[in-house]
């Protein structure tokens, strides 16, 4: 395992130091069945899970002026107490209250001299739940990674997500042929256009993604962090976002973000604030990692970003555009310029890179008015302790004037939105999570009466 940091893993370091209100802490939120268990038995039982992963057990290593990167060493004295920390939420232990226990530990920063990360148990929760939040800095890992991670503290593993074969692999595509030099000659013509078409492209997207970060969006949703936030979040049926992905032929993520439109345009309408000003510029985190990379422990991410059409009312309009709009942004080159700038950045020496991270975290982002990450969960519902996690909520972290984060977890049968907001934010995290569900339950019922009317009419062509 390399234990330096690469340019994007300290790059979250950099971008939080740029910011004195700044905590770029992912965090996953579990809601347990009860009984709470023994505080002394749970402390036990997490400092075995992370003697099993050595970030746990690090601290970094920075180097005076930026010399080099900083490096993970061991912790001396490592102490689970600074790590496993319990709270009990105000009455009546509902949601609203763990949620709000949530927003006062997400706006503390991690302790650089320690390990970096914590557990907090909630008690106090109503229906004899109780809850533990795992919180980690994101140069430890990305969504993909961090949940593989955090899922290790379960009793049983879940099993691996299923990846679809690649059967036109470029190794195994074709037979190799003896020596040629009419194909040799084409063949390296081909490769010499496919270089050019490819640096085209991600020179586009990389002008795409420059020209989205540097224009001012219509609608003014960020500016400068406050030292508060505040958190909500909202579930929904996994099996009715797959019906609306199938009925209309597009992806989850298309689906969600569709939602997730909707929740902002009804937040909006809610605050006299006017949808038809334009779209909301969102940076959406594209996974590049490959499978057998899922439990490795740092960040493997491009980025896309796609502009959502909260100017438009009817709710199957607003699911093709955004259909559209990340189709278009994943051909445009944007994920490949993103990928080439992190592996560019790595080239450069690190006193460079890191002062320039810095520099323009201090700059005003006008671009980019929210994050919105998908993180596929467990299948299986997980346990505890022996206990039954109910459910699985996922908190992102804000940044470079980004005061709005949703982060969107899958777990058994649900879909959960984490919402996270700086508190003086104009939009409400509560409304922006009950307009994303009534945004989903809008488009069910578009779903279900197109099946309805399709039904209907093959009645007919049988009747007559």
């Amino acid at each position: 395992m390399n234990d330096r940091l690469t340019a994007l893993d300290a790059g979250f370091l950099q971008a939080e130091d740029s910011d004195a209100h700044a905590s770029l802490a992912v965090a996953v939120l579990a809601i347990l069945e009860g009984p709470t268990p023994d505080f002394a038995e749970l402390q036990a039982a997490l400092g075995e899970w992370s003697a099993e992963i050595p970030r746990m057990r690090q601290v970094l290593h920075s180097y005076p002026l930026d010399i080099s990167a900083p490096q993970w060493v061991a912790a001396r004295n490592f102490d689970i107490a600074h790590h496993v920390r319990r709270h009990t939420v105000t009455a009546p232990g509902d949601d609203a209250a763990v949620y709000r226990a949530v927003a006062d530990v997400m706006e503390r920063r991690l302790d650089r001299s320690r390990p970096l990360w914590e557990t907090w148990v909630f008690d106090g929760l109503s229906d004899g739940r109780w809850a533990m939040l795992i919180k980690l800095h994101h140069c430890i890992a990305d969504g993909v990674s961090a949940s593989a991670m955090l899922a290790s503290v379960c009793d049983d593993q879940p099993a691996p997500h299923e990846e679809v074969p690649n059967t036109a692999s470029r190794s195994g595509g074709r037979p190799r042929q003896g020596f040629n030099p009419i194909t040799i000659g084409s063949d390296a013509w081909r490769m010499l256009t496919a270089t050019a078409r490819n640096g085209v492209r991600v020179a586009y997207g990389a002008a795409q993604i420059a020209a989205g970060m540097l224009t001012t969006p219509a609608q003014q949703l960020n500016g400068q962090l406050s030292d508060l936030r505040r958190f909500s979040a909202v579930q929904v049926s996994l099996n009715d976002v797959q019906l609306i992905s199938k009925r209309f032929g597009v992806t989850v993520n298309d689906v969600a973000l569709a939602a997730i439109t909707d929740g902002f345009r009804s937040a909006m309408l809610r605050r006299d604030m006017q949808p038809s000003a334009g779209p909301i510029r969102t940076l959406v985190p594209v996974s590049v990692r490959r499978p057998e990379l899922q439990h490795v422990p740092d960040n493997r991410v491009s980025l896309l970003l796609p502009d959502l059409p909260i100017d438009r009312s009817d709710p199957l309009e607003q699911l093709r555009l955004v259909h559209r709009r990340l189709s278009t942004a994943k051909h445009s080159g944007q994920r490949q310029a993103g990928s080439w700038v992190v592996a560019a950045a790595n080239l450069v020496p690190f006193p460079i890179m890191a002062s320039a991270v810095r520099l323009l975290g201090r700059l005003p982002q006008n671009g980019v008015v929210a994050v919105a990450t998908n993180v596929p969960g467990p299948r299986e519902r997980m346990r505890i302790l022996d206990r039954q996690i109910l459910d699985l909520v996922p908190v992102p972290p804000i940044a470079i004037g980004i005061r709005t984060g949703i982060a969107i977890l899958s777990y058994a049968d649900r879909l959960t939105f984490g919402v996270i907001g700086d508190y003086d934010a104009r939009l409400d995290v509560d409304e922006l999570a009950r307009g994303i569900e009534h945004g989903l339950a809008r488009l069910v019922a578009v779903a279900n009466a197109a099946i309805h009317t399709r039904r209907l009419g093959n009645l007919m062509l049988l009747s007559g």
